[in-house]
Order: C-alpha cells, then sequence, then structure tokens
C-alpha cells in the first residue's frame, strides 16, 4: 500500500539527512563502536544541519518545528546505515532531554541550557534508573534537601544512579531525586547537574552486549550542591513530570524498532535471493518465502500503526496506554524480526561484520529499557480493567 506520511517537504528533508550520514558518520560509526563513544564533534554537526533540536523555538536558535515525521526521517535514515548507537543518542536528545527543557523550564534555563544545546555544544542524559529500582520509580533513593530556608536554598544531592545512557559524555543530567520522604508520589523533584559540580562523578563505562557506541553507565552523587536555578519543573511534581513525557519518550523506541526491523528485513530479502544453497537462491526454498511473506505482512500492519502514532503525537493525542501499547509490540515484533533474519543469513548472520548481527545485539535492550514489556502490558491491563468496571 501507498505510505502518505510524508509530503514533499519531509522528503526534501530526507536528501539532507541522507547526506549528512554519508559524510559525518558512516565512515566512522564502527570506529565509535570500537571505542565505545562517539566523537562528540558530530554533535555539533548534526546540530548545525538540523538533524536534531528542531523543536527548538528561534529565539533560542533552532527552527521551531515539533513535526515528529522529522524524526522519523532521520530514525528512517539511520537504521539504513546501521547507525544505531548514534541514532539512540539522537533520540535521548530529542526525546527525552530536549522535550524536559522545553516543557519545564523557565526563560532563564532556557536561554542559559537551550542556546548551547541547539549548537550542538552541550549534550543531556536523563537519571532515574537506581541498582535497587528498574521501572518501579517509586523506589527511587536518591535523595536531595535543602541547605537552609526557603526556595532559595541550594539543594545537597546524594546517592547512585545506573544504565544512564550517555552518562560519560553528558555535559548535564536531569536526575529524579527524592526531595520530601514523607510526601510520596508527590516527593520528588527533578534537579539538573552539570559537570564538575563538586561531589558529582562518574562511575564504570558499563559493557553492554549491543549499542556499543553509545556510552552507559553509572552516576555517583556525594552531598552535591546544586544551586536552587537548577530544579525543573515544580518541587514535588518530578514523578508527574516524569509520567507526563513517557509517550514520546516511547514514541522514540516505537519508531527506532519500526525503521531497523524494516531495514533488516529488506537487507534480508537481498541477502535471500543472491545467496545461493544447493543451487537455488536461498528465498526460492518454500519455507525461506513464507517466513519473508510473514515479515513483510506484519511490517506492513505495524507502519500503520506506527504512523497513526506519530500522527496522533503531533496533535497532541498520543496517550500513555497507546504508546505503551506500540512500545511493547513493535520493539517485540524488532526482536522476533531480527531473530528470524540472522538465521536466514546462516553463518554469517552471527559476523558482526554484516549489518544483521548488529541489528540483533543492538535491538536486544528494546523490549527493556523504556519500560519492559511486562510493564507495558500491566499499564494497558490496568486501562482495560478501569474501563470495564461499572
Amino acid at each position: 500500500m501507498r505510505r502518505a506520511l510524508y509530503t514533499d517537504d519531509h522528503e526534501q528533508y530526507r536528501e539532507t539527512v541522507r547526506e549528512f550520514f554519508a559524510r559525518e558518520v558512516t565512515p566512522y560509526f564502527l570506529g565509535w563502536e570500537q571505542a565505545k563513544l562517539i566523537d562528540p564533534k558530530v554533535f555539533r554537526a548534526a546540530a548545525a544541519q538540523g538533524i536534531y533540536g528542531l523543536a527548538v523555538p528561534e529565539e533560542y536558535g533552532g527552527a521551531g518545528e515539533t513535526d515528529y515525521r522529522y524524526r522519523m526521517v532521520v530514525n528512517e535514515e539511520a537504521a539504513r546505515v546501521g547507525a544505531t548507537s548514534f541514532n539512540m543518542t539522537l533520540g535521548l536528545q530529542d526525546d527525552l532531554v530536549l522535550a524536559y527543557l522545553l516543557d519545564l523550564t523557565t526563560e532563564d534555563q532556557k536561554k542559559r541550557w537551550l542556546v548551547p544545546f541547539t549548537r550542538g555544544d552541550l549534550l543531556g542524559a536523563l537519571a532515574m534508573t537506581e541498582p535497587g529500582t528498574g521501572s518501579d520509580l517509586q523506589g527511587i533513593r536518591t535523595a536531595a534537601h535543602r541547605d537552609g530556608t526557603g526556595p532559595d536554598a541550594d539543594w545537597l544531592l546524594t546517592g547512585q544512579k545506573t544504565f544512564i545512557s550517555s552518562a560519560t559524555s553528558a555535559d548535564f543530567v536531569i536526575v529524579a531525586a527524592r526531595t520530601d520522604p514523607d510526601a510520596g508520589s508527590r516527593g520528588f523533584s527533578l534537579l539538573v547537574v552539570e559537570r564538575g559540580m563538586a561531589g558529582f562523578t562518574r562511575g564504570r563505562k558499563l559493557d553492554k552486549v549491543g549499542l556499543h557506541g553509545q556510552d552507559t553507565g553509572e552516576l555517583y552523587f556525594d552531598n552535591v550542591r546544586v544551586p536552587a536555578e537548577n530544579l525543573i519543573g515544580t518541587e514535588g511534581h518530578g514523578m508527574a513530570h516524569l509520567m507526563s513525557h513517557l509517550p514520546q519518550e516511547r514514541l522514540g523506541i516505537i519508531a527506532s524498532a519500526y525503521t531497523v526491523a524494516r531495514e533488516v528485513y529488506e537487507a534480508t530479502v537481498r541477502y535471500c535471493f543472491e545467496r545461493t544453497a544447493f543451487d537455488r537462491a536461498v528465498g526460492d526454498f518454500q519455507h525461506s518465502r513464507f517466513v519473508l511473506a510473514e515479515m513483510s505482512t506484519e511490517l506492513d500492519v505495524a507502519e500503520a500503526f506506527v504512523d497513526r502514532c506519530v500522527l496522533a503525537f503531533n496533535a497532541g493525542e498520543l496517550t500513555v496506554v497507546d504508546a505503551a501499547k506500540g512500545k511493547w509490540y513493535l520493539s517485540e515484533l524488532q526482536k522476533r524480526v531480527t531473530d528470524q533474519c540472522v538465521q536466514l543469513h546462516g553463518g554469517y548472520g552471527y559476523m558482526l561484520e554484516y549489518p544483521v548481527a548488529r541489528a540483533f545485539v543492538d535491538g536486544r535492550v528494546q523490549t527493556i529499557y523504556g519500560g519492559t514489556t511486562e510493564i507495558m502490558k500491566e499499564i494497558i491491563g490496568r486501562d482495560i480493567a478501569q474501563r470495564a468496571r461499572p
């Protein structure tokens, strides 16, 4: 079926994005994977080309473009060249960090952080997960208290975070901390911790199964003095702020899951009709054709839902429940498709020099971060139960 998601403007933007990846990413990407760190210079180049940060208002140096279809184009072009780690970092900046900066900061904070962010000079991270808490954010133990009285008193922050994407490279980190131990879900706030603050240290870079180019690590806070003006959003509303931004975070995972699965499938189709076995193309065996047919159908059906999610987000209508449906289904589909594509490649599919192998290991985390498949189903199930009760 003809896909009607994009306009001519989006396709013109695609040309810019494709040229950027060919010039700035493809020649260097495997080196970043080996170094387990992306060269920060590429983010300045990406920002200059409008590859991310488009939603930043013009008064802070951005384009003021909030249409998520442009982010989808970047996802597709990143998947086309297999630059998953780099795209995940772009997604962290666009779908999480920037969303918090746009929605929760004051005018002074916007001038302070958005301007260098838009130039690619400032990379951010979001720190929620702790060693003893995964999906259960209510269990956060990192805590902060005022060093004095009144709203102008500094915060003293103590605790530990783990599994933090861009932990090493981030210039600032949005930290979820318990600021009132007696207030339950209304006892959390969001504090921005900046590089160089005394008591803020980075732990080891974690050795992951995949996404090697994107640094993931641990963060430690030992009585870090955080200025009062580094509180973003409303004190005590940190949990609500986190929950309200989950649809966009999960839309980012939906987009990357679909685009990677689609690209791996297309590469596998080509391989199946180039590779021969027993004097026949691998794709000419009935079993291979059936597997390809199943994947093609599932991806086409999923594409329709992905496009609806994108348009719903643009209209401000993407709900927590719909994002949860898309997140678990698309991430599980990606896992299933890449596994089948590895099988169709045979031994070559297990070699990391082949994109399908890298997609296999890079994609495994998709059903885990951003909320596990099990948590997504719980969110959907609770909504079903609430609607079913009289």
